[in-house]
Protein backbone atom coordinates (compact mmCIF):
# COMPACT_ATOMS: atom_id res chain seq x y z
CA UNK A 1 0.00 0.00 0.00
CA UNK A 2 1.39 3.21 -0.77
CA UNK A 3 2.11 6.54 1.31
CA UNK A 4 -1.31 7.73 -0.15
CA UNK A 5 -3.14 5.17 1.58
CA UNK A 6 -1.48 5.59 4.72
CA UNK A 7 -2.00 9.36 4.86
CA UNK A 8 -5.88 8.63 3.90
CA UNK A 9 -6.66 5.68 5.56
CA UNK A 10 -4.35 4.34 8.27
CA UNK A 11 -3.18 7.69 9.82
CA UNK A 12 -6.46 8.65 11.13
CA UNK A 13 -7.07 5.53 12.59
CA UNK A 14 -3.28 5.08 13.88
CA UNK A 15 -3.47 8.41 15.75
CA UNK A 16 -5.10 6.85 19.28
CA UNK A 17 -2.66 4.13 19.11
CA UNK A 18 0.59 6.75 18.46
CA UNK A 19 -0.43 8.69 21.00
CA UNK A 20 -1.17 6.43 23.72
CA UNK A 21 2.27 4.50 23.42
CA UNK A 22 3.88 7.82 23.51
CA UNK A 23 2.46 9.28 26.32
CA UNK A 24 1.23 6.77 29.13
CA UNK A 25 0.54 10.08 31.50
CA UNK A 26 -2.74 10.61 29.28
CA UNK A 27 -4.03 7.21 30.07
CA UNK A 28 -3.35 4.33 32.02
CA UNK A 29 0.43 3.55 31.98
CA UNK A 30 1.36 0.57 29.90
CA UNK A 31 4.65 -1.32 31.43
CA UNK A 32 3.42 -4.42 29.99
CA UNK A 33 2.28 -3.48 26.39
CA UNK A 34 5.11 -5.98 25.06
CA UNK A 35 3.11 -8.12 26.12
CA UNK A 36 0.05 -7.57 24.05
CA UNK A 37 2.47 -7.18 20.87
CA UNK A 38 0.75 -9.53 17.60
CA UNK A 39 3.46 -11.03 15.13
CA UNK A 40 2.16 -9.08 11.80
CA UNK A 41 3.80 -11.75 9.90
CA UNK A 42 1.97 -14.99 11.89
CA UNK A 43 -1.34 -13.65 10.58
CA UNK A 44 -0.30 -14.68 6.82
CA UNK A 45 -1.78 -11.79 5.10
CA UNK A 46 -0.67 -8.43 3.58
CA UNK A 47 -3.51 -6.80 4.71
CA UNK A 48 -2.52 -8.22 8.70
CA UNK A 49 -1.40 -4.89 9.97
CA UNK A 50 -4.80 -2.42 8.59
CA UNK A 51 -6.42 -5.58 10.67
CA UNK A 52 -4.73 -5.03 13.64
CA UNK A 53 -4.89 -1.32 13.71
CA UNK A 54 -8.78 -2.08 13.36
CA UNK A 55 -9.27 -4.20 16.23
CA UNK A 56 -6.88 -2.37 18.26
CA UNK A 57 -8.83 0.65 17.78
CA UNK A 58 -12.65 -1.47 18.26
CA UNK A 59 -10.66 -2.59 21.32
CA UNK A 60 -9.41 -0.04 23.28
CA UNK A 61 -10.54 3.19 21.69
CA UNK A 62 -11.85 5.95 24.44
CA UNK A 63 -15.41 5.95 23.36
CA UNK A 64 -17.45 3.54 21.12
CA UNK A 65 -17.23 3.27 17.60
CA UNK A 66 -19.44 4.02 14.84
CA UNK A 67 -18.45 0.71 12.55
CA UNK A 68 -20.25 1.22 10.08
CA UNK A 69 -19.56 4.83 9.38
CA UNK A 70 -15.80 4.14 9.87
CA UNK A 71 -16.01 1.41 7.41
CA UNK A 72 -18.24 3.60 4.64
CA UNK A 73 -15.62 6.48 5.23
CA UNK A 74 -12.50 3.83 4.48
CA UNK A 75 -13.78 1.81 1.59
CA UNK A 76 -13.98 4.90 -0.88
CA UNK A 77 -10.25 5.76 -0.26
CA UNK A 78 -9.02 2.54 -0.45
CA UNK A 79 -10.56 1.90 -3.93
CA UNK A 80 -9.68 5.43 -4.95
CA UNK A 81 -6.03 4.71 -4.50
CA UNK A 82 -6.60 1.44 -6.84
CA UNK A 83 -7.18 3.46 -10.47
CA UNK A 84 -9.80 6.18 -11.54
CA UNK A 85 -12.58 3.18 -12.45
CA UNK A 86 -12.39 0.97 -9.39
CA UNK A 87 -15.21 2.62 -7.14
CA UNK A 88 -17.52 1.18 -4.05
CA UNK A 89 -20.85 1.76 -4.97
CA UNK A 90 -23.19 2.65 -1.34
CA UNK A 91 -26.94 0.83 -1.44
CA UNK A 92 -28.92 3.93 -3.50
CA UNK A 93 -25.56 4.52 -5.71
CA UNK A 94 -25.56 1.28 -6.68
CA UNK A 95 -29.39 0.95 -7.47
CA UNK A 96 -29.69 3.84 -9.86
CA UNK A 97 -26.12 2.76 -11.36
CA UNK A 98 -28.14 -0.87 -11.88
CA UNK A 99 -30.70 1.19 -13.21
CA UNK A 100 -29.62 3.15 -15.39
CA UNK A 101 -27.82 -0.13 -17.54
CA UNK A 102 -30.69 -2.76 -16.93
CA UNK A 103 -32.86 -0.74 -19.34
CA UNK A 104 -35.22 0.42 -17.41
CA UNK A 105 -36.49 1.92 -13.56
CA UNK A 106 -39.45 2.51 -11.70
CA UNK A 107 -40.94 5.74 -11.67
CA UNK A 108 -43.62 7.62 -13.15
CA UNK A 109 -42.62 8.11 -16.42
CA UNK A 110 -41.61 11.33 -17.91
CA UNK A 111 -38.97 13.42 -18.53
CA UNK A 112 -38.70 16.88 -18.26
CA UNK A 113 -36.94 20.46 -17.65
CA UNK A 114 -36.23 22.81 -15.46
CA UNK A 115 -36.34 26.23 -16.53
CA UNK A 116 -37.30 29.24 -14.33
CA UNK A 117 -36.68 26.77 -11.63
CA UNK A 118 -39.97 24.74 -12.31
CA UNK A 119 -40.51 21.33 -13.63
CA UNK A 120 -41.58 21.54 -17.11
CA UNK A 121 -42.60 18.24 -18.82
CA UNK A 122 -41.19 17.79 -22.26
CA UNK A 123 -41.92 13.92 -22.71
CA UNK A 124 -44.37 11.97 -21.66
CA UNK A 125 -43.59 8.19 -21.92
CA UNK A 126 -45.72 6.25 -24.19
CA UNK A 127 -47.79 3.81 -22.15
CA UNK A 128 -45.99 5.07 -19.00
CA UNK A 129 -48.10 5.78 -15.86
CA UNK A 130 -48.24 9.71 -16.37
CA UNK A 131 -49.65 9.12 -19.40
CA UNK A 132 -52.23 6.43 -17.99
CA UNK A 133 -53.27 9.66 -15.42
CA UNK A 134 -53.29 12.19 -17.88
CA UNK A 135 -50.24 14.12 -17.51
CA UNK A 136 -49.26 16.34 -20.53
CA UNK A 137 -46.40 17.63 -22.39
CA UNK A 138 -46.02 21.29 -21.29
CA UNK A 139 -47.47 20.67 -17.26
CA UNK A 140 -45.64 22.28 -14.70
CA UNK A 141 -45.02 20.34 -11.40
CA UNK A 142 -45.44 22.29 -8.51
CA UNK A 143 -45.94 19.78 -5.68
CA UNK A 144 -44.56 16.29 -5.31
CA UNK A 145 -47.54 14.86 -2.97
CA UNK A 146 -47.12 17.53 -0.24
CA UNK A 147 -43.82 18.82 -0.78
CA UNK A 148 -43.32 22.52 -3.32
CA UNK A 149 -40.88 21.21 -5.50
CA UNK A 150 -41.37 24.87 -7.48
CA UNK A 151 -39.23 28.59 -7.40
CA UNK A 152 -37.45 26.33 -4.30
CA UNK A 153 -34.19 26.09 -5.72
CA UNK A 154 -33.90 21.95 -5.13
CA UNK A 155 -31.07 20.09 -6.84
CA UNK A 156 -32.97 18.38 -10.11
CA UNK A 157 -31.42 14.57 -8.29
CA UNK A 158 -33.55 15.44 -5.27
CA UNK A 159 -36.40 15.88 -7.81
CA UNK A 160 -36.31 12.54 -9.49
CA UNK A 161 -35.73 11.08 -6.19
CA UNK A 162 -39.32 12.14 -5.22
CA UNK A 163 -41.01 11.22 -8.05
CA UNK A 164 -39.32 7.78 -8.56
CA UNK A 165 -40.19 4.85 -5.97
CA UNK A 166 -40.99 1.28 -6.05
CA UNK A 167 -43.33 -0.17 -8.91
CA UNK A 168 -47.00 -0.07 -6.95
CA UNK A 169 -46.55 2.52 -4.67
CA UNK A 170 -48.66 6.12 -5.34
CA UNK A 171 -47.52 9.55 -5.50
CA UNK A 172 -49.61 12.82 -6.01
CA UNK A 173 -48.52 14.86 -8.82
CA UNK A 174 -49.90 18.63 -8.18
CA UNK A 175 -49.17 20.02 -11.73
CA UNK A 176 -50.39 23.74 -13.41
CA UNK A 177 -51.44 23.64 -16.84
CA UNK A 178 -51.65 26.53 -19.41
CA UNK A 179 -55.08 27.88 -18.87
CA UNK A 180 -55.69 26.66 -15.32
CA UNK A 181 -55.17 29.21 -12.30
CA UNK A 182 -55.41 26.41 -9.85
CA UNK A 183 -53.11 23.28 -9.39
CA UNK A 184 -54.11 20.10 -10.54
CA UNK A 185 -53.37 16.82 -8.83
CA UNK A 186 -52.89 13.81 -10.21
CA UNK A 187 -52.85 10.27 -8.10
CA UNK A 188 -49.97 8.32 -9.79
CA UNK A 189 -49.36 4.55 -10.01
CA UNK A 190 -45.65 4.21 -10.08
CA UNK A 191 -44.34 1.28 -12.76
CA UNK A 192 -41.78 0.29 -14.38
CA UNK A 193 -40.19 2.61 -17.15
CA UNK A 194 -38.06 1.13 -19.96
CA UNK A 195 -35.18 3.56 -20.86
CA UNK A 196 -34.57 3.32 -24.08
CA UNK A 197 -30.24 3.54 -24.85
CA UNK A 198 -31.08 4.32 -28.98
CA UNK A 199 -32.25 7.69 -28.51
CA UNK A 200 -32.75 8.51 -32.00
CA UNK A 201 -33.01 6.53 -35.24
CA UNK A 202 -33.95 8.24 -38.57
CA UNK A 203 -33.02 8.97 -42.26
CA UNK A 204 -30.68 12.05 -43.00
CA UNK A 205 -30.60 11.19 -46.56
CA UNK A 206 -32.38 9.15 -49.12
CA UNK A 207 -29.97 6.27 -48.58
CA UNK A 208 -28.03 7.66 -45.20
CA UNK A 209 -29.79 6.57 -41.85
CA UNK A 210 -28.71 7.71 -38.14
CA UNK A 211 -28.42 6.46 -35.28
CA UNK A 212 -27.71 7.85 -31.71
CA UNK A 213 -26.65 5.83 -29.15
CA UNK A 214 -26.60 7.05 -25.34
CA UNK A 215 -25.22 3.93 -23.71
CA UNK A 216 -24.52 0.20 -23.56
CA UNK A 217 -27.68 -0.98 -21.95
CA UNK A 218 -28.62 -4.56 -21.10
CA UNK A 219 -31.50 -3.62 -24.83
CA UNK A 220 -28.68 -2.20 -26.10
CA UNK A 221 -28.27 -4.93 -28.92
CA UNK A 222 -32.01 -5.60 -29.36
CA UNK A 223 -32.50 -1.71 -29.88
CA UNK A 224 -29.35 -1.16 -32.17
CA UNK A 225 -31.09 -4.24 -34.35
CA UNK A 226 -34.60 -3.50 -34.84
CA UNK A 227 -33.27 0.17 -35.57
CA UNK A 228 -31.18 -0.94 -38.10
CA UNK A 229 -34.30 -3.11 -39.49
CA UNK A 230 -36.43 -0.30 -39.53
CA UNK A 231 -33.57 2.02 -41.45
CA UNK A 232 -32.63 -0.62 -43.87
CA UNK A 233 -36.36 -0.70 -44.82
CA UNK A 234 -36.37 3.16 -45.36
CA UNK A 235 -33.33 2.58 -47.91
CA UNK A 236 -30.67 3.13 -46.08
CA UNK A 237 -27.29 1.54 -47.65
CA UNK A 238 -25.01 3.62 -45.25
CA UNK A 239 -24.95 4.43 -41.66
CA UNK A 240 -23.91 7.68 -38.86
CA UNK A 241 -23.38 5.59 -35.55
CA UNK A 242 -23.53 8.35 -32.72
CA UNK A 243 -21.39 7.53 -30.13
CA UNK A 244 -20.29 10.96 -29.07
CA UNK A 245 -20.96 11.76 -24.76
CA UNK A 246 -21.73 7.57 -24.76
CA UNK A 247 -19.35 6.49 -21.95
CA UNK A 248 -19.80 2.82 -22.18
CA UNK A 249 -21.89 -0.04 -20.14
CA UNK A 250 -21.84 -3.84 -20.61
CA UNK A 251 -19.22 -5.54 -22.54
CA UNK A 252 -21.41 -8.38 -24.12
CA UNK A 253 -23.53 -5.55 -25.35
CA UNK A 254 -20.42 -3.93 -27.17
CA UNK A 255 -19.86 -7.41 -28.89
CA UNK A 256 -22.90 -8.01 -29.70
CA UNK A 257 -23.18 -4.79 -31.20
CA UNK A 258 -19.56 -4.75 -33.22
CA UNK A 259 -20.43 -8.52 -33.93
CA UNK A 260 -22.95 -6.97 -36.69
CA UNK A 261 -20.81 -5.11 -38.75
CA UNK A 262 -17.73 -7.91 -39.03
CA UNK A 263 -16.75 -11.00 -40.68
CA UNK A 264 -16.83 -14.09 -39.52
CA UNK A 265 -13.20 -14.85 -37.18
CA UNK A 266 -12.93 -10.77 -37.01
CA UNK A 267 -11.04 -10.07 -33.65
CA UNK A 268 -13.03 -7.59 -32.12
CA UNK A 269 -11.41 -6.95 -28.82
CA UNK A 270 -9.41 -9.40 -26.47
CA UNK A 271 -8.57 -9.06 -22.34
CA UNK A 272 -6.17 -10.07 -20.38
CA UNK A 273 -5.53 -9.35 -16.57
CA UNK A 274 -3.19 -10.63 -13.83
CA UNK A 275 -6.04 -13.25 -12.58
CA UNK A 276 -8.00 -12.81 -15.46
CA UNK A 277 -5.88 -15.00 -18.54
CA UNK A 278 -6.08 -13.78 -22.35
CA UNK A 279 -9.38 -13.90 -23.58
CA UNK A 280 -10.11 -13.40 -27.38
CA UNK A 281 -13.35 -12.40 -28.54
CA UNK A 282 -14.12 -12.50 -32.58
CA UNK A 283 -17.15 -12.17 -34.76
CA UNK A 284 -19.27 -15.51 -35.44
CA UNK A 285 -20.21 -14.34 -38.79
CA UNK A 286 -23.67 -14.04 -38.12
CA UNK A 287 -24.49 -10.10 -38.06
CA UNK A 288 -26.90 -8.79 -40.48
CA UNK A 289 -25.14 -5.73 -41.05
CA UNK A 290 -21.83 -6.62 -42.62
CA UNK A 291 -22.56 -4.82 -45.45
CA UNK A 292 -23.65 -1.68 -44.46
CA UNK A 293 -21.02 1.37 -45.05
CA UNK A 294 -20.36 2.75 -41.59
CA UNK A 295 -19.42 5.90 -40.04
CA UNK A 296 -18.54 6.04 -36.54
CA UNK A 297 -18.96 9.38 -34.57
CA UNK A 298 -16.87 9.81 -31.41
CA UNK A 299 -15.85 13.00 -29.10
CA UNK A 300 -13.98 12.92 -25.74
CA UNK A 301 -16.78 11.59 -23.49
CA UNK A 302 -17.19 8.00 -25.77
CA UNK A 303 -15.91 5.91 -23.36
CA UNK A 304 -15.37 2.16 -22.36
CA UNK A 305 -17.80 0.20 -24.59
CA UNK A 306 -17.85 2.98 -27.04
CA UNK A 307 -14.14 2.53 -27.98
CA UNK A 308 -14.35 -1.72 -28.30
CA UNK A 309 -16.89 -0.95 -30.98
CA UNK A 310 -15.31 1.92 -32.51
CA UNK A 311 -11.71 -0.10 -32.10
CA UNK A 312 -12.87 -2.83 -33.87
CA UNK A 313 -14.61 -0.63 -36.90
CA UNK A 314 -10.97 0.85 -37.30
CA UNK A 315 -9.03 -1.90 -36.73
CA UNK A 316 -10.30 -3.72 -39.09
CA UNK A 317 -10.79 -1.30 -41.52
CA UNK A 318 -14.63 -1.58 -41.27
CA UNK A 319 -15.58 1.85 -41.37
CA UNK A 320 -14.35 5.75 -40.43
CA UNK A 321 -13.86 7.17 -37.31
CA UNK A 322 -14.96 10.77 -37.25
CA UNK A 323 -14.61 13.79 -34.76
CA UNK A 324 -12.08 13.90 -31.67
CA UNK A 325 -10.07 11.50 -29.81
CA UNK A 326 -12.22 9.74 -27.05
CA UNK A 327 -12.54 9.32 -23.46
CA UNK A 328 -9.56 6.70 -23.16
CA UNK A 329 -10.67 3.84 -20.88
CA UNK A 330 -9.67 0.58 -21.76
CA UNK A 331 -10.25 -1.00 -18.19
CA UNK A 332 -12.88 -3.80 -17.53
CA UNK A 333 -14.49 -3.77 -14.17
CA UNK A 334 -16.39 -6.92 -12.54
CA UNK A 335 -19.21 -6.04 -9.59
CA UNK A 336 -18.83 -7.13 -6.49
CA UNK A 337 -21.85 -7.37 -4.49
CA UNK A 338 -22.89 -7.26 -0.76
CA UNK A 339 -25.54 -8.57 1.42
CA UNK A 340 -26.22 -4.68 2.63
CA UNK A 341 -26.84 -3.50 -0.93
CA UNK A 342 -24.17 -2.19 -1.61
CA UNK A 343 -20.94 -3.21 -4.08
CA UNK A 344 -17.98 -2.61 -5.57
CA UNK A 345 -16.87 -2.32 -8.96
CA UNK A 346 -13.42 -4.17 -9.46
CA UNK A 347 -11.37 -3.42 -12.58
CA UNK A 348 -9.83 -7.11 -13.27
CA UNK A 349 -8.50 -6.76 -16.69
CA UNK A 350 -7.06 -4.56 -19.49
CA UNK A 351 -9.31 -4.91 -23.12
CA UNK A 352 -7.15 -3.97 -25.94
CA UNK A 353 -8.13 -3.18 -29.83
CA UNK A 354 -7.88 -6.07 -32.40
CA UNK A 355 -4.64 -4.32 -33.52
CA UNK A 356 -3.01 -4.69 -29.82
CA UNK A 357 -3.51 -1.18 -28.49
CA UNK A 358 -4.57 -0.71 -24.94
CA UNK A 359 -6.34 2.54 -25.33
CA UNK A 360 -6.37 3.37 -21.51
CA UNK A 361 -5.30 6.76 -21.06
CA UNK A 362 -2.28 7.37 -18.16
CA UNK A 363 -3.68 7.93 -14.67
CA UNK A 364 -2.95 11.22 -13.29
CA UNK A 365 -3.68 13.46 -10.44
CA UNK A 366 -5.71 15.31 -12.53
CA UNK A 367 -7.26 12.49 -14.36
CA UNK A 368 -10.77 13.56 -14.78
CA UNK A 369 -9.78 17.07 -15.88
CA UNK A 370 -7.70 15.58 -18.35
CA UNK A 371 -10.13 16.67 -20.99
CA UNK A 372 -9.69 20.09 -20.12
CA UNK A 373 -6.47 20.11 -20.56
CA UNK A 374 -7.08 18.79 -24.28
CA UNK A 375 -9.01 22.18 -24.58
CA UNK A 376 -6.12 24.01 -23.33
CA UNK A 377 -3.18 22.37 -25.88
CA UNK A 378 -5.18 22.70 -28.81
CA UNK A 379 -6.30 18.93 -29.10
CA UNK A 380 -9.60 19.56 -29.74
CA UNK A 381 -9.16 22.19 -32.52
CA UNK A 382 -5.96 20.87 -34.32
CA UNK A 383 -4.91 17.22 -35.13
CA UNK A 384 -1.71 18.21 -35.16
CA UNK A 385 -2.01 18.97 -31.13
CA UNK A 386 -2.67 15.11 -30.71
CA UNK A 387 -0.65 13.46 -28.31
CA UNK A 388 0.32 10.32 -29.51
CA UNK A 389 2.40 7.36 -28.09
CA UNK A 390 5.12 7.29 -31.35
CA UNK A 391 7.34 4.56 -30.13
CA UNK A 392 4.32 1.93 -30.31
CA UNK A 393 3.43 1.75 -33.84
CA UNK A 394 -0.06 -0.93 -34.32
CA UNK A 395 -1.58 -1.80 -37.39
CA UNK A 396 -5.01 -2.13 -39.25
CA UNK A 397 -5.93 -5.10 -41.38
CA UNK A 398 -5.35 -2.86 -44.00
CA UNK A 399 -1.89 -2.05 -43.26
CA UNK A 400 -2.61 1.22 -41.47
CA UNK A 401 -0.76 2.77 -39.06
CA UNK A 402 -2.48 3.27 -35.60
CA UNK A 403 -1.45 4.52 -31.88
CA UNK A 404 -1.42 4.35 -28.51
CA UNK A 405 -1.44 6.43 -25.99
CA UNK A 406 -5.23 7.14 -24.61
CA UNK A 407 -8.05 6.76 -26.51
CA UNK A 408 -9.26 6.14 -30.09
CA UNK A 409 -7.57 8.78 -32.23
CA UNK A 410 -10.31 9.57 -35.62
CA UNK A 411 -9.54 8.37 -38.94
CA UNK A 412 -11.27 12.09 -39.96
CA UNK A 413 -10.21 14.61 -37.54
CA UNK A 414 -13.16 17.23 -37.02
CA UNK A 415 -12.51 20.12 -34.50
CA UNK A 416 -14.51 20.45 -32.18
CA UNK A 417 -16.87 23.33 -33.51
CA UNK A 418 -17.89 26.39 -31.12
CA UNK A 419 -19.23 29.78 -31.12
CA UNK A 420 -17.08 31.51 -28.26
CA UNK A 421 -18.74 35.21 -28.26
CA UNK A 422 -19.75 36.45 -25.10
CA UNK A 423 -23.51 36.67 -25.42
CA UNK A 424 -23.60 32.90 -26.96
CA UNK A 425 -21.78 31.89 -23.47
CA UNK A 426 -24.07 33.79 -21.29
CA UNK A 427 -27.22 32.26 -23.25
CA UNK A 428 -25.55 29.05 -22.39
CA UNK A 429 -24.81 29.71 -18.78
CA UNK A 430 -28.42 30.96 -18.15
CA UNK A 431 -30.29 28.48 -20.06
CA UNK A 432 -32.20 31.13 -22.15
CA UNK A 433 -32.45 29.08 -24.88
CA UNK A 434 -34.27 26.53 -23.08
CA UNK A 435 -36.19 29.00 -21.20
CA UNK A 436 -37.60 30.94 -24.02
CA UNK A 437 -38.57 27.37 -25.97
CA UNK A 438 -40.91 27.27 -22.79
CA UNK A 439 -41.97 30.52 -23.24
CA UNK A 440 -43.33 29.18 -26.70
CA UNK A 441 -44.91 26.92 -25.43
CA UNK A 442 -46.99 28.71 -23.45
CA UNK A 443 -48.12 31.05 -25.92
CA UNK A 444 -48.84 28.05 -28.17
CA UNK A 445 -49.75 25.28 -26.38
CA UNK A 446 -52.29 24.04 -28.88
CA UNK A 447 -50.81 24.75 -31.91
CA UNK A 448 -47.40 22.46 -30.53
CA UNK A 449 -49.85 19.97 -29.02
CA UNK A 450 -51.39 19.57 -32.85
CA UNK A 451 -47.92 19.59 -34.73
CA UNK A 452 -47.75 15.72 -35.51
CA UNK A 453 -45.58 15.70 -38.34
CA UNK A 454 -42.70 17.65 -39.25
CA UNK A 455 -44.66 19.63 -42.57
CA UNK A 456 -47.42 21.01 -39.42
CA UNK A 457 -44.61 22.08 -37.35
CA UNK A 458 -42.71 24.09 -39.90
CA UNK A 459 -46.17 25.80 -41.06
CA UNK A 460 -47.04 26.87 -37.37
CA UNK A 461 -43.34 27.75 -36.50
CA UNK A 462 -42.33 29.99 -39.28
CA UNK A 463 -45.15 31.90 -38.55
CA UNK A 464 -43.28 32.72 -35.60
CA UNK A 465 -40.76 35.76 -35.41
CA UNK A 466 -38.18 33.53 -33.28
CA UNK A 467 -35.35 35.62 -33.57
CA UNK A 468 -36.86 39.24 -32.26
CA UNK A 469 -38.69 37.10 -29.76
CA UNK A 470 -35.55 35.90 -28.58
CA UNK A 471 -33.87 38.68 -28.23
CA UNK A 472 -36.32 40.58 -26.39
CA UNK A 473 -36.49 37.95 -23.83
CA UNK A 474 -32.63 37.53 -23.82
CA UNK A 475 -32.86 41.25 -23.04
CA UNK A 476 -35.30 41.18 -20.37
CA UNK A 477 -33.01 38.38 -18.40
CA UNK A 478 -30.46 41.89 -18.80
CA UNK A 479 -28.03 39.77 -21.74
CA UNK A 480 -27.62 41.64 -25.59
CA UNK A 481 -25.27 40.61 -28.12
CA UNK A 482 -22.89 43.21 -28.84
CA UNK A 483 -21.90 44.70 -32.40
CA UNK A 484 -21.35 41.86 -34.27
CA UNK A 485 -21.82 39.07 -31.88
CA UNK A 486 -25.31 38.34 -33.17
CA UNK A 487 -24.47 37.66 -36.96
CA UNK A 488 -22.14 35.03 -35.49
CA UNK A 489 -24.02 33.11 -32.87
CA UNK A 490 -27.73 33.67 -34.55
CA UNK A 491 -27.47 30.24 -36.49
CA UNK A 492 -26.80 28.20 -33.42
CA UNK A 493 -29.27 29.77 -31.00
CA UNK A 494 -32.46 29.99 -33.68
CA UNK A 495 -31.70 26.60 -34.38
CA UNK A 496 -31.89 25.06 -30.60
CA UNK A 497 -34.66 27.17 -29.86
CA UNK A 498 -36.65 25.62 -33.02
CA UNK A 499 -35.18 22.04 -32.14
CA UNK A 500 -36.45 22.77 -28.13
CA UNK A 501 -40.36 24.06 -29.34
CA UNK A 502 -40.06 20.69 -31.34
CA UNK A 503 -39.70 18.29 -28.72
CA UNK A 504 -42.83 19.68 -26.69
CA UNK A 505 -44.63 18.26 -30.39
CA UNK A 506 -45.92 14.70 -30.09
CA UNK A 507 -42.88 13.65 -32.38
CA UNK A 508 -40.62 14.78 -29.43
CA UNK A 509 -37.06 13.59 -29.85
CA UNK A 510 -37.86 12.35 -33.30
CA UNK A 511 -38.40 15.93 -34.01
CA UNK A 512 -35.94 17.39 -31.74
CA UNK A 513 -32.74 15.57 -33.25
CA UNK A 514 -33.13 16.11 -37.55
CA UNK A 515 -33.32 20.04 -36.70
CA UNK A 516 -30.68 20.08 -34.25
CA UNK A 517 -27.89 17.94 -36.33
CA UNK A 518 -28.58 20.75 -38.77
CA UNK A 519 -25.88 23.03 -37.33
CA UNK A 520 -23.71 20.21 -36.24
CA UNK A 521 -20.93 20.55 -38.15
CA UNK A 522 -19.42 16.64 -37.16
CA UNK A 523 -22.75 15.19 -38.85
CA UNK A 524 -22.54 17.36 -41.79
CA UNK A 525 -18.97 15.95 -42.90
CA UNK A 526 -19.57 12.36 -42.25
CA UNK A 527 -22.83 12.63 -44.53
CA UNK A 528 -20.16 13.79 -47.27
CA UNK A 529 -18.20 10.19 -47.14
CA UNK A 530 -14.97 12.13 -47.27
CA UNK A 531 -11.77 9.36 -47.77
CA UNK A 532 -9.50 8.45 -44.51
CA UNK A 533 -7.71 11.46 -43.44
CA UNK A 534 -5.29 10.03 -40.52
CA UNK A 535 -5.00 14.10 -38.76
CA UNK A 536 -1.47 13.78 -38.59
CA UNK A 537 -0.39 10.07 -37.76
Amino acid sequence: MNKNVFDKVIRPLLWVITIALAAGIIIRALPSSRHNTVDVKALNSDWSKLILVLQSVDKNYVDDIDHKQVIEDIIPDVMRELDPHSVYLPPQELKEAEESLAGGFEGIGIQFNVPNDTVVVNSVITGGPSEKAGIRVGDRVIKVDERVIAGVKMPQDTMVSLMRGPKGTKVVISILRHGSDELIPFTITRDKIPMNSVDVAYMLNDTTGYIKLSKFARTTHAECVKAMDKLREAGMTRLVFDLRDNTGGYLDQAMLLANEFLEKGQMIVYMEGKARPRTDMRADGRGRNQNLDLAVLLNAHSASASEIVSGAIQDNDRGTIYGVRSFGKGLVQEPVYFSDGSGIRLTVARYYTPSGRCIQKPYSEDYELEIYERYASGEMFSADSIKYDTETQYKTVGGRTVYGGGGIVPDVFVPVDTVATDFYVECNRLGLQIKYASEVLDAHTKEIAAAATMPAFERFISGIDLEKGFLAFAARSNVTPKPGEWELCKEYILTQVKALVARYTPMGDEAFYPIYQTTDNLIQIAVKNEPYDTGGN
